[in-house]
């Protein structure tokens, strides 16, 4: 049930938005009632992209995200940041949680969507 108002509180916010197409958002259940995965594809105004998973469990009646990537790449599909926590970069003092950008790879704590999409704003609509 948790996990279903989850998903449901990511179509929210997503459908909520101006600017933004999207071009895929799925569920799919792994356990029913107790782990899922969300696929998300958001296509903005200039036509860069967000490709974003979600793996979800449920425990002691919340929703717990295990894995994550939050993939953002310009129209030309140049990388311009990704953060997930896929174990694989020891040596980051926030292991296994890392962003990368075009030029480096950086700690990082555990974004939300929500924050993901602040800073896509920040950088579609940068301050005058």
């Amino acid at each position: 049930m948790r996990l279903e108002r989850y998903f449901g509180r990511i179509q929210d916010v997503l459908y909520a938005r101006g600017g933004i197409e999207v071009e895929l958002l799925t569920v799919h259940e792994i356990v029913p009632d107790q782990e899922i995965v969300i696929h998300g594809r958001l296509r903005f105004w200039d036509h860069s992209l967000l490709e974003f998973v979600e793996h979800l469990v449920e425990r002691q009646l919340m929703a717990v995200k295990t894995n994550y990537v939050y993939h953002y790449q310009a129209a030309d599909n140049q990388l311009i940041f990704r953060y997930d926590n896929t174990p694989h970069h020891p040596e980051i003092s926030s292991h296994p949680h890392h962003k990368h950008t075009d030029t480096n790879i950086q700690a990082a704590n555990p974004p939300h969507l929500n924050d993901v999409l602040r800073e896509i704003n920040t950088r579609l609509y940068p301050a005058e």
